[in-house]
């Protein structure tokens, strides 16, 4: 009789939600535009400042003011997912981005926008979670390998591609739009895949919900807005005293962080970035590493950018399908990234940052000899060779990051990854875009650009070296 029971109540089990094909779509589709969004301005914001004749502080802060409050939010983001439902809040944040997207596209003035920005940037911290912790609760095995790999892959085309989108829409002028184009164009994605979320994305939450950390995400948040709000500030602003006062307050604001997580750990309480979390080995030593590759990359996409359309004097199309090889030969490469893993182990991430140097070096050695008449058509080996290595590190960083998080914790994980990713690429702006800056008026637009180009080759060369302390093998969760 108890066998017979036992049996009927396994087959009365509910089975474990499962991501189909259309819904990894649905949900990587979401995971692009807030990636989109941050790096399709950079294009724009010459049109954006004559329009609304705004000054260059009030263009950083329309880049700054979304970058910071989607850093700051995105831990909270993947929290409310666990304790509410992921597919709730998924579909909650993907709608909001879609009205403050068209915000964005409508705002009258340079403030407006500035407060759209915002909102919008809190919008993706509630959406964005709830992608990598739907993955991580609705696939298994090589389809979840496979799934965080096509993650990593996305994660990193949309990055590159805002930038050629931004110039193609900025140029196109449709219907007299001009900027407000790169933000209106998010509106009937955000319909489609609404349309599609409802129908395809299964609803999936932890099963022991954990309350909101209320001094853990104060603390969380006053730390990356007293490091990322003055690094993206500075410079436009010339460096004021509230600069300095800020990333003196950084380090405190840190510590104090981390002390109350700690105490809340010991408490039985579950903190906002539980330290056990940070004891998972390929978690912590993944964070640690795809901070400098974001840096680069970020810094690179920014300065590209500048140096192209004021130094080079292409225009904004041109400007943007000079990355274009590199998009392409990212895309192909990265689909490469499960098995390469499986046959060779974490020394794929450390070979990319090898092959994205050298990439880089083309592109340097491109510059010197052809500036100022540089064309699309002499950076393409350098492109293509820098995607090519990019390729091999990103998703696989990212696979690697959440390989071991509980699916019970995904969101919380989710977030981490993506706030340690988000604060990066906003730091590579600030320091790589401030150096290039900096150099300009000195060296002349070539030299600066080429000196930015070494530092990053720097930054590539410690992401190769901290690669090689990642775990042999990527572990799978059942």
């Amino acid at each position: 009789m108890s066998k017979t029971i036992t049996v009927d109540a396994v087959r009365r089990a509910p089975a474990p939600p499962a991501l189909g094909g259309l819904g990894l779509f649905t949900v990587l589709l979401a995971a692009a535009l807030p990636l989109v969004d941050f790096f399709i301005v950079n294009v724009a914001l010459p049109t954006m400042g004559a329009d609304l004749h705004a000054s260059e502080a009030v263009l950083e802060l329309v880049v700054a003011g979304y970058g910071v409050a989607y850093a700051v939010l995105l831990v909270l983001g993947g929290r409310l997912g666990d304790l509410f439902g992921r597919r709730r809040l998924f579909l909650g944040g993907m709608a909001a981005f879609g009205l403050t997207s068209l915000a964005c596209g409508l705002a009258p003035g340079a403030w407006p926008l500035v407060a759209a920005r915002v909102a919008q940037g809190a919008a993706a911290a509630a959406m964005l979670p709830q992608v990598l912790a739907t993955i991580q609760s609705a696939t298994r095995g090589a389809r979840r390998a496979r799934a965080m790999s096509l993650y990593g892959a996305t994660a990193g085309l949309a990055m590159v591609a805002g930038q050629i989108l931004g110039g193609v829409l900025v140029a196109a002028d449709i219907a007299g739009t001009g900027w407000r184009a790169v933000f209106l164009v998010n509106v009937p994605v955000v319909v489609l895949g609404l349309v599609l979320a409802v129908r395809v994305v299964p609803e999936t939450r932890s099963q022991h919900p954990e309350p909101v950390d209320g001094p853990g995400t104060v603390l969380l948040g006053l730390s990356l807005l007293t490091l990322l709000a003055p690094l993206a500030e500075g410079e436009a602003t010339g460096w004021p005293l509230w600069t300095w006062l800020s990333l003196a307050a950084f380090p405190f604001a840190v510590a104090a962080f981390w002390l109350v997580e700690r105490r809340a750990d010991r408490a039985g309480r579950t903190p906002l970035v539980p330290p056990s979390l940070l004891g998972l080995v390929s978690l912590r030593r993944g964070l640690v590493l795809i901070v400098p590759f974001a840096v680069g990359f970020s810094g690179f996409m920014f300065v590209i950018a500048l140096a192209l359309q004021q130094g080079a004097r292409l225009g904004p199309v041109p400007a943007g399908l000079a990355l274009a090889p590199m998009a392409v030969v990212f895309l192909f490469t990265s689909l490469a990234g499960p098995r390469l893993i499986g046959r060779f182990g974490t020394r794929v991430v450390s070979a990319g940052s090898v092959v994205q140097a050298v990439g880089v070096l083309l592109i340097a050695l491109t510059v010197w000899h052809e500036w100022p008449r540089l064309d699309v058509v002499a950076l393409v080996p350098g492109m293509a060779v820098a995607g090519a290595g990019q390729a091999l590190q990103l998703p696989n960083i990212m696979r690697i990051v959440l390989s071991e998080v509980p699916p019970a914790r995904a969101g919380v994980g989710g977030g981490v990854m993506v706030t340690a990713q988000q604060s990066a690429l906003a730091l590579g702006v600030a320091t790589l875009g401030t150096l290039f800056l900096a150099l300009v008026p000195h060296l002349g637009m070539r030299d600066a650009l080429l000196i930015t180009l070494l530092a990053q080759v720097g930054g590539i060369a410690l992401t190769g070296l901290l690669g090689l302390r990642l775990p042999r093998t990527v572990g799978e969760l059942p």
